[in-house]
């Protein structure tokens, strides 16, 4: 691999011999590291009609490089960098720079931003991570199915720009099965494609709220989107949550102008609640009368163990007040980097464009391939299966904990989501038993850093879904052993 074709080769100068000039440039290309050990160089001839001078002199300056060891030259194939540089200079030897400029005042913005964690996860995670996915060997089957017959059918819409709210067929098809799962009331027209839950609720916050503006989140909550609020430079009033979620009348109390309400109630995160039926209607009634937005993260919908599942906000809603996220990240892999929200109708176009301005389009490939994906029935027959296999890791998880540290944690079973809160006994610190696991190798996190006005209780965060059952025991033996010393 050589980049000496897009190599910014500049005309020789008049009043220097260009020989050295070619020298010169090719060598100072080699000591910046644009043109790497093996790489090839252009050919003299091309070369030679880049820079407008007579090939011969390029000859000559590439006889000098073979000469001090820069280059070789391979019979029949051409003139390469040198693999071997350690007979010239030093590559890596200090430049000699100007006196260094005063260090740049960075905005309040950026200040604020710069605790925010933005390193990767281990691609193979580590025991109880959350937001991990097992993808079982027929959905991986079906999904290159889906991809080759994407491939096979590209079309014009691929080679071009295309509708920032995402491809009509697949918004589409996603109307379709938000109106059937959730009891979503909308038109195609009213989705629009995102890059997952979390981009979308940064569109919404970006298109609500403007500095100071008041906003309700829950406490705890979900630590990326008061980043996302704190960052649009809103004003959080932190809303208690109990049993049946979000404490509307203490909203009310301490907010009541608030612009909007950023909300978890099929699954709240981290504690797992679901908002009762009760709560949801005064929410609903209270966005009403203030004329507020709701943001409805509907982050785990799909995967709901107990019962049927509770129907959405926005359907209650009748999707006037309610933006509506779900997400494929979670249902299929966090690769996808797929997601979608359901906008009431004044705010399609104005989320549309600020999707453009932001990333411009979803893209068009993986669109098609999740299209597929969804109209064969392979997606609803996937999440059957990973409904019944999440229950069943849950249940090892939950039936491991209280065996082997019964004693010390009181374990929440959920009836929906991808995690478990494991309630800590007897004044023991979540940040303690963190620290333990995470010496350890095994992810368990601290809930009560989440809290910021309600009093904190202390629990651990153990992710379910990423893991399969038989080997649920042996991680909370690792576990045990990490909190028990």
């Amino acid at each position: 691999m050589s980049w000496a074709d897009v190599y910014p080769w500049a005309a020789p100068e008049a009043g220097r011999p260009v020989i050295r000039q070619v020298y010169d440039q090719v060598r100072s290309a080699i000591h910046a590291g644009a043109l790497k050990p093996g790489g090839r160089l252009p050919s003299s001839r091309d070369l030679a009609i880049r820079l407008g001078v007579a090939r011969a002199s390029v000859v000559a300056a590439y006889d000098q490089l073979l000469a001090e060891g820069y280059a070789q030259g391979r019979t029949g194939s051409g003139t390469y960098v040198s693999e071997d540089l350690s007979g010239v200079l030093d590559l890596k030897a200090p430049r000699r720079s100007p006196e260094p400029a005063a260090a740049p005042v960075l905005p309040a913005r950026a200040l604020e931003l710069a605790d925010v964690p933005v390193n990767a996860q281990p691609a193979a995670p580590q025991m109880f991570s959350n937001g991990r996915t097992l993808i079982d060997a027929r959905a991986l089957d079906a999904w290159s199915v889906s991809t080759r017959r994407a491939l096979r059918t590209l079309g014009p819409e691929h080679f071009g720009y295309a509708e920032p709210a995402g491809d009509p067929r697949l918004r589409s098809a996603i109307a379709d099965y938000v109106r059937a799962a959730r009891g979503v009331v909308c038109d195609p027209e009213q989705v629009i494609v995102t890059a997952g839950a979390q981009h979308a609720v940064d569109l919404a916050v970006r298109l609500l709220l403007r500095d100071g503006d008041k906003v309700w989140l829950e406490d705890p909550g979900y630590l990326q989107t008061r980043q996302a609020l704190d960052a649009a430079g809103a004003q959080i009033c932190f809303v208690p949550v109990d049993r049946a979620g979000l404490i509307v009348q203490a909203g009310v109390q301490s907010a009541p102008d608030a612009r909007a309400a950023f909300v978890t109630p099929s699954h709240q995160f981290p504690l797992g609640v679901a908002m009762s039926m009760g709560r949801r209607l005064e929410l609903i009634a209270w966005a009403r009368q203030a004329g507020a937005w709701i943001v409805e993260d509907d982050y785990a919908s799909e995967f709901r163990y107990e019962g049927a599942p509770l129907a959405s906000l926005q359907g209650l809603d009748g999707g006037e007040r309610v933006i509506y996220v779900g997400t494929f990240n979670k249902s299929l892999f966090p690769g996808i980097r797929l997601g979608y929200m359901v906008a009431p109708r004044p705010l399609v176009q104005p989320l549309s464009a600020l999707r453009r301005l932001a990333d411009r389009q979803p893209p068009t490939l993986t669109q098609a391939i999740t299209l597929d994906f969804l109209e064969s029935g392979q997606f609803a027959a996937h999440i059957r299966r990973r409904r019944l296999a999440y229950r069943t890791q849950r249940d090892a998880l939950a039936e491991a904990l209280t065996r082997r540290l019964g004693h010390i944690l009181d374990v929440d079973v959920p009836d929906q989501g991808m995690h478990l809160i494991a309630y800590l006994k007897d004044g023991l610190s979540d940040l303690e038993a963190e620290a333990k696991a995470t010496a350890k190798s095994l992810t368990a996190r601290a809930i009560s850093p989440l809290y910021r006005g309600s009093p904190p209780r202390q629990g651990l965060l153990l992710g379910f879904t990423g893991f399969p059952a038989k080997g649920m025991d042996g991680g909370v033996a690792r576990l045990a052993a990490a909190l028990e010393t």
